[in-house]
């Protein structure tokens, strides 16, 4: 027998009536999300240049939404809500974990080329 779909988004916050009207909900949910990381990267806010941890303050937040959108399309798209804890954590927090250290790496190696084009030598031979 097949499980009756959970019609919620944000642990019970919002409830819809049908698959429908929450298809609708999770659309603009993520194009808000999403609208909010194209005008950061068009304005690009000067108060969003400082840097903390060696990467700027604007980096941190695309990096940020972007995992919030992923956690949440397999959160909900692949129904992860609805199964065992154990498995849930072994998917979605190996996932966070692996972007997040792919992007530091990614950001890492980057400035590293980024300085080496900028300063015109190379200091490591790689």
């Amino acid at each position: 027998m097949a499980h009756a779909q959970k019609l919620e988004i944000f642990r019970g916050a919002l409830k819809f009536k049908s698959n429908k009207d929450k298809i609708w909900g999770v659309l603009i949910l993520l194009s808000v999300i999403t609208a909010i990381e194209v005008i950061l990267g068009i304005y690009k806010p000067e108060i969003l240049m400082g840097y903390i941890a060696g990467m700027k303050v604007l980096n941190w937040i695309f990096i940020i939404l972007t995992v919030v959108k992923a956690y949440y399309i397999t959160w909900d798209f692949m129904h992860m809500r609805d199964e065992k804890a154990g498995l849930r954590r072994a998917i979605i927090w190996t996932a966070v974990f692996l972007i997040c250290y792919l992007t530091f790496i990614l950001l890492t190696e980057g400035g590293y080329i980024e300085n080496v084009y900028s300063n015109g030598y190379i200091t490591h031979d790689f």
